[in-house]
């Protein structure tokens, strides 16, 4: 039978308390010889970014007592808060078993920093939480961690929604991610200290703060990770300023399976623009010296690094992994012998205290724990749905209104004595260029980025202009990667500046969805509204571009993205509606800090005419003032009688001719713009079904998961029975050229359908 690590560590302390010679001789059998691993600064052939490699050996000048006994009771916390999960677990109280055993070490990291450094942390980061939360008075780490284990409302971070290490009074941002999915947001925010502070902007943390994040060695090997590492290279090879410390905790094995020794540090000692250093966290002195030579080039330099720290994994993955089925018994063991805090006991003992002294500790600290945790059983836990979603569905509708309505004193002047309420009717691209013009001019802590949207001033020229007008600090392009983009907005979020990037087609969003679902979706929810990340992200879409398309550039599925809980996604029709909806979405993004995308139509970019010649599809530019646009209000277009018609986007211009169409015939209809498809104007949509004789659902997107189906079920469930059709695209892929309208919504099919309903009585 395998004795528990706890078990072994107790054991190892009473026989060094009995006999000193037996210390010595472990640690001579285990500690291995410092100059067989090598330290290194960067890999062999990259200009070290720092001031010199760190010495290959243990360093002179001993640890001070007090911070070796400090790291010590962080550890041991960490430890102890892993037993009282499974312990909570099985007594039906707790309710996550993934734990930091084995990790301890990153406790170094977290003495090496400032509480006011924005942390962003892996899932096994117990250590780096006890160690930060000492440093603040008042701080107290196992009742948080113990809130958060149990689900309980004060938990006071997530309030009882998830097992999360967060807290904003200690600038730790809650994560969940298992795989790397919250270091685009790392990079983001170092991005964006830098960036905020160039325009003059305030953040939440002091001008010369480190971001930190963490992850493992198998995360490392997903894409959203290598692409964070890209990123972050890529800045810093430009010399942007990025301080960011990106530490990885190489436990040697994801789950179940091997990391290839040397296959880490091969990666990470590799990568362009990144500064390299290497620690193992079962000998103290070396995790603590690199841990703050590390911090302390990034603080000083605001160049990136990664901190390379070798761990070991205790207690399998979780508490239902049984690690024998898939590890040998000698390998499970031959971990005991690397234990960060046995070696740390050891270090304590080698600097004069007795192993009777440091076991006492740590069964002191243990206790408190135990104790700590009876006390949390019966805990008060989130009990109706209201409760659990408040963060997604919390507004501050002054402050989105203060937001929308804002103009810029100098307005004149942005617009060089032209403003465009005074010029021509604007087509759709051209009154969203301009209304961008009015936030950034309003707004000066808005950002617009992308591909292409400043020098080129994007793909069809809705973003010209912008870059000469703010600058580059402000509209910039960015590397063709759509999860940096999006992290790039997450981050700049939590700088406090408000983001508006651009994804560059509807298709290209599903590279990077989950930095929406996993990453901005959540991050309210998992902080209990403490932190949010508002932003517009603008992106081109749907379908039925002539001369130029193919799947990736008419997409008209918008499924994936009205599955995310509190997102919200406005659709623009018609030149008049652009600019209130964005300004919308900029004040729910700035006021209440919500996820908004804004999807503009593509085909409708440079359209000018209904009906050939006749100049409907321009508007008027609508300046911000304070009758701004409601959010989840629909926009209704006619009287008619004998037909509501239900849609949005290319569907408005569409229906909208069919309707003249029909007038001819005798059949007269109204017309009801969506404009929100997320969440639904359910209000507007219901006031007209219950007065209307027949309702036709124009659905440009695909039958399967597109807006029809939400809007049947909603008639359904309100009990409307009124006679009810749908006219979907097909569920397939966009095919190149004419044979797209085989699989797309038509006129003629819009025509046909209406006339069928009004037939059929």
């Amino acid at each position: 039978m395998i004795e528990s690590v706890d078990e072994h560590l107790r054991r190892q302390l009473t026989a060094w308390e009995e006999d000193d010679e037996a210390r010595r001789s472990w640690l001579a059998r285990y500690t291995p010889a410092h100059d067989s691993q090598p330290v290194r600064s960067s890999p062999p052939g990259v200009v070290p970014t720092g001031k010199g490699p760190v010495p290959a050996r243990r360093p002179d000048a001993p640890i001070a007592t007090d911070l070796l006994q400090e790291y010590f009771d962080a550890q041991a916390r960490s430890r102890h808060l892993d037993l009282a999960a499974r312990s909570l677990q099985s007594q039906g109280e707790g309710f996550y078993t993934i734990g930091s055993a084995g990790h301890e070490s990153n406790a170094a990291v977290a003495l090496a920093l400032r509480p006011t450094d924005p942390a962003l942390l892996h899932y096994r980061s117990g250590g780096f939480y006890c160690a930060r939360a000492a440093q603040v008075p008042g701080g107290t780490p196992v009742e948080d961690v113990l809130h958060s284990l149990t689900a309980s409302t004060r938990d006071p971070i997530s309030g009882g929604r998830h097992k999360v290490f967060g807290h904003a009074g200690l600038s730790i941002i809650p994560q969940t991610s298992t795989i790397g999915s919250h270091l685009p947001r790392a990079v983001g925010l170092a991005f964006s200290l830098g960036r905020a502070k160039a325009l003059g902007r305030s953040t939440s943390w002091p001008d010369d703060a480190v971001v930190v994040t963490s992850f493992g060695d198998a995360s490392m090997n997903h894409s959203t990770t290598i692409g964070a590492l890209n990123a972050a290279g890529y800045c810093s090879h430009q010399g942007v300023p990025l301080p960011l410390l990106l530490v990885c905790e190489d436990n040697g094995i994801g789950i179940s399976t091997t990391t290839p020794p040397g296959w880490t540090e091969a990666v990470l000692g590799g990568l362009p623009g990144i500064g390299y250093l290497a620690a193992d966290g079962a000998d103290p002195a070396q995790a603590l010296t690199i841990a703050a030579a590390a911090a302390a080039r990034v603080r000083r330099e605001r160049r990136p690094l990664v901190l390379h720290l070798k761990t070991v994994r205790f207690m399998g993955h979780a508490g239902s992994d049984a690690e024998i089925g898939y590890r040998s018994t000698r390998d499970i063991l031959g971990d005991y012998a690397r234990d960060p805090l046995l070696r740390t006991a050891a270090a304590l003992i080698e600097d004069g205290a007795s192993a009777g002294d440091v076991l006492s500790r740590y069964e002191e600290i243990g206790s408190a724990v135990r104790k700590s945790a009876e006390a949390v059983h019966g805990t008060p836990r989130l009990r109706t749905a209201r409760e659990v979603m408040s963060p997604l569905t919390a507004r501050d509708p002054d402050a989105e209104r203060e937001t929308a309505a804002t103009r810029a004193p100098s307005r004149e002047t942005i617009f060089a004595g032209k403003l465009p309420e005074d010029g021509p009717a604007l087509t759709l691209a051209g009154s969203i260029n301009a209304a961008l013009i009015d936030l950034l001019a309003a707004h000066p802590g808005a950002l617009v980025f992308g591909e292409d949207v400043a020098k080129k001033g994007g793909v069809y020229g809705v973003t010209r202009g912008l870059r000469k007008r703010f600058g580059a600090q402000r509209v910039f392009d960015t590397l063709l990667d759509e999860q940096t983009i999006l992290g790039t907005a997450l981050g700049a979020s939590l700088a406090g500046l408000l983001p508006i990037p651009e994804i560059q087609y509807l298709a290209y969003v599903h590279n990077a969805e989950d930095q929406l679902r996993g990453e901005a979706g959540s991050l309210a929810f998992f902080s209990n509204g403490q932190y949010r990340n508002g932003m517009v992200v603008r992106i081109a879409g749907l379908a039925y571009q002539r001369g130029f398309g193919g799947h990736f550039h008419n997409d008209n599925s918008v499924a994936a993205l009205r599955d995310i809980p509190g997102l919200v996604l406005a659709v623009p029709s018609h030149p008049a509606e652009a600019p209130g909806l964005l300004r919308a979405c900029a004040g729910l993004a700035a006021g209440s800090g919500k996820v908004c995308v804004f999807l503009e139509p593509i085909a409708l970019y440079h359209t000018r005419d209904r009906q050939e010649g006749d100049g409907r599809w321009l508007a008027p530019y609508r300046p911000p003032s304070a009758d701004a646009d409601e959010f989840c209000r629909a926009r209704l277009h006619g009287d008619g009688e004998d037909l509501l018609i239900l849609t949005y986007g290319n569907g408005v211009r569409m229906s909208s001719r069919v309707a003249a169409d029909l007038r001819a015939e005798g059949i007269s209809a109204r017309l009801l713009d969506l404009r929100w498809l997320n969440p639904l104007p359910e209000e507007d949509i219901l006031a007209q079904a219950r007065t209307a004789s027949r309702i036709l659902i124009v659905d440009e997107g695909r039958r399967t998961g597109g807006i029809a189906e939400p809007l049947m079920a909603l008639l359904t469930d309100h009990r409307v029975q009124t006679p009810v059709a749908r006219v979907c695209g097909e569920d397939s892929y966009i095919p190149l050229g004419p044979a797209a309208s085989t699989v797309l919504v038509t006129e003629e099919r819009i025509a046909q359908a209406a006339r069928d309903l009004c037939q059929a009585g």
